[in-house]
């Protein structure tokens, strides 16, 4: 494989999943860490991805208050958070994960809207705290400064003593029979008590990252009550998912 299709897989992959870990991609390719790691490097050093320790994490990942104009497919995540919002309900209590899907759904919240809002993601926070009905209770903990989320024992401890109407999550990756998943114990763990914490959770997922998985797994996907995508609900990429027990919008 030419560089350049090499680094083209690197860029499509960490611009799908966010994050991405170099021995994956070194399996996945064919090829050794050292060579990926170089890729990875030069993608760095051409603002095309961000170097991390043993990974790569796309620009869209580094969130801020401001719009970032690298989120990858944006208009489809728009579309999503718009379907989400009609779930909202004035006076709901609610969760809302990190992500770039997620922080879409929080700049469409009205602000008429009254929410108490929990969140473990401090661009979510930050981006609550402009919306004026809005009681936004962060949930503390060690911070994971890839995913600029809450993780550890403490944002777990905390999770267990609520119970929201909604929570609305992402995933890395979702597959009808391996369920949600991610490369990430730390994050899955966090993620585990944020399910359990809700009467009801919604994946939000671009179609783009349906049946794929990866290690560690988070939950069956009939823990999850409604799932989001970009398609059309009717669409034949999606009734592997029709045939379990979970709403899909």
């Amino acid at each position: 494989m030419l560089k350049e299709e090499r680094q083209q897989t690197i860029l499509s992959e960490v611009e799908l999943h966010n994050r991405i870990l170099l021995t994956d991609i070194a399996e996945t390719l064919d090829v050794s860490i050292d060579t990926i790691r170089r890729d990875v490097k030069e993608l760095d050093a051409e603002k095309k991805l961000k170097k991390v320790h043993g990974g790569a994490i796309s620009l869209g990942f580094t969130n801020s208050n401001s719009r970032n104009n690298h989120i990858y497919a944006l208009n489809d995540k728009i579309a999503i958070a718009k379907k989400a919002i009609t779930l909202l309900k004035d006076g709901a209590v609610i969760f809302i994960d990190g992500g770039t899907t997620c922080l879409e759904l929080v700049r469409l919240i009205p602000d008429n809207l009254n929410l108490t809002c929990f969140t473990i993601s401090l661009p979510v926070a930050m981006e609550l705290s402009h919306k004026p009905n809005v009681t936004v209770i962060s949930i503390g903990g060690q911070i994971s400064k890839e995913a600029q989320i809450s993780i550890g024992a403490n944002a777990i401890h905390n999770l267990s003593e609520i119970k929201v109407d909604y929570s609305f999550i992402g995933t890395g990756y979702v597959d009808a029979v391996y369920g949600l998943t991610e490369f990430d114990w730390d994050i899955v763990q966090v993620k585990k008590a944020v399910i359990q914490a809700a009467k009801k959770t919604v994946l939000l997922s671009i179609s783009e990252k349906l049946n794929s998985q990866h290690r560690f797994k988070t939950c069956d996907i009939n823990s999850i009550n409604t799932m989001i995508t970009e398609l059309d609900p009717t669409d034949r990429v999606l009734e592997v998912f029709r045939n379990h027990d979970i709403k899909i919008l």
